[in-house]
């Protein structure tokens, strides 16, 4: 009896030692820095020693005259002139203040890629409610961890949960709940262009999210983790048009789900899997579930987060200037974006590594995350594939949309490097709105019944 007591015991300190751990918030001193030399999210108030980067002095919160929620949004810094252009021949200037996938592209498409550089307007901003939990969360939030150890927030809502993070999982946490609206409806269309430049339309539609996340009455005890719900229903191409896709993201990806409605077999069907590099349906399969928005969702647990610290970065930024071409054309090359309408700034962003952890699979083994200190908004990441070869580059447009007030990226994709094809999502060129701020939706329209019910048959 003595023998097995003392296994048992040994076995319980081996599992104590091996449970997940909640890494606690930071003391109350280091929250009070987030109302004095940080600003309320998280970002150094002030601006670099080179006056390059200005002081956040509360973002842009006044909205352009004559902007019309669900029209096209403006542009409200028409008028700015870029400081300086980097092309192939004068790349190695700026080489320690651009990605690897930036100067990827230099030396793949020497004669047509080219970045202007505009003066760095730091717009960032949100509702004061989410100041408000964003500070509470800065001292009450833990990254704790589910069952399979996969990091995931407790004891956060209606803000940022880390904003003075420690570690790259909760960096990547404060992108997953970055600040956007409760919720919203955009119109748009995602577009493959193969690596002979033709543009290829994969999917057409109407999408409609929400964030009960940030819902004012919502509090932690009472969230049940469903932060970001999605329904996208394609208009187009004809071959996919009636075609439907609703789900959820949770904080714990275990146990989240997405169900696909196909017209031809008139039914709902649950996807098997609507994670990490699963190719997603909304994209006819050419982007990957953890693709979208640089990165959605995804199972943590597949990788171990490091924290590389922060840099002065040249990204993209206040692309208001990208939404005023009316024709998509504009904005699509053969080989890239148009570089005409892409809005390039420096920016202090926090760079997180992303290594796959052993035992894992997945199609990317190396990632590298550029996240914005000021909206922790995914801007950049670079993929590498399982040779070591850099493979693909994703990107993210950021708007300037004072009346939410908020940063929130509308274009995105990704260029593969090795192949040629890139691929482009929420073109909205050619719509007559950009992004709609909604009232809340029932809980009951993101469910796979009510999908089955606007089915087109």
């Amino acid at each position: 009896m003595r023998a097995s007591h003392t296994l048992a015991l040994a076995a319980a300190l081996l599992l104590a030692g091996l449970a997940p751990r909640a890494h606690a918030g930071v003391s109350a001193e280091e929250a009070a820095t987030l109302k004095t030399t940080l600003t309320p999210l998280g970002g150094e108030r002030a601006g670099n020693k080179e006056g390059t980067i200005p002081a956040w002095t509360g973002g842009n919160t006044t909205p352009t005259p004559g902007f019309v929620n669900g029209g096209r949004r403006p542009d409200p810094f028409a008028a700015d002139k870029p400081l300086y252009s980097i092309t192939a021949k004068n790349v190695d200037q700026y080489a320690d203040k651009l990605s690897d996938g930036t100067k990827a592209m230099f030396r793949k498409f020497p004669d047509t890629y080219r970045i202007d550089v505009y003066p760095t307007r730091r717009t960032a901003a949100a509702p004061q409610h989410v100041y408000d939990e964003t500070f509470k969360n800065a001292t009450r939030g833990k990254l704790g961890a589910n069952a399979t150890g996969n990091p995931l927030p407790e004891n956060v809502i209606g803000g940022i949960p880390f904003p003075i993070p420690k570690s790259g999982a909760e960096v990547i946490w404060n992108h997953n709940l970055r600040v956007r609206p409760e919720a919203w409806q955009f119109i748009e269309k995602g577009i493959l262009t193969t690596s002979d430049g033709k543009h290829v339309t994969t999917v057409e539609g109407v999408g409609d999210q929400q964030m009960p996340y940030f819902f004012k009455e919502a509090t932690p005890e009472k969230f049940d983790a469903n932060y970001w719900f999605i329904r996208l229903v394609n208009t187009g191409p004809p071959i996919r048009a009636g075609e439907g896709i609703t789900g959820f993201e949770t904080m714990d990806p275990e146990k989240k789900a997405a169900w696909v409605y196909l017209p031809g077999q008139r039914r709902v069907r649950k996807l098997p899997n609507s994670c990490c590099d699963t190719p997603t349906p909304a994209s006819a399969g050419v982007m990957n579930f953890d693709d979208i928005e640089v990165w959605t969702g995804g199972k943590l647990d597949l990788f171990d987060w490091k924290l590389a610290g922060k840099k002065e970065m040249i990204v993209p930024y206040n692309d208001n200037k990208f939404l005023q071409p009316t024709r998509d054309s504009d904005v699509l090359m053969p080989n890239h974006l148009n570089p005409d309408h892409v809005r390039w700034e420096l920016h202090r962003v926090w760079v997180v590594d992303a290594t796959l952890a052993a035992g894992k699979r997945h199609t990317s083994p190396k990632s590298r995350y550029y996240i914005d200190e000021d909206s922790w908004s995914g801007l950049l990441a670079d993929r590498w594939d399982a040779k070591g070869q850099l493979w693909k580059t994703l990107w993210s447009l950021p708007v300037s949309m004072p009346d939410v007030p908020a940063v929130i990226g509308v274009t995105f994709g990704f260029y593969d490097l090795l192949s040629g094809a890139w691929y482009a999502s929420q073109i909205v060129n050619e719509k007559s709105e950009h992004y709609r701020i909604m009232p809340r939706y029932p809980a009951s329209a993101f469910t796979p019944d009510a999908m089955a019910g606007e089915g087109i048959r």
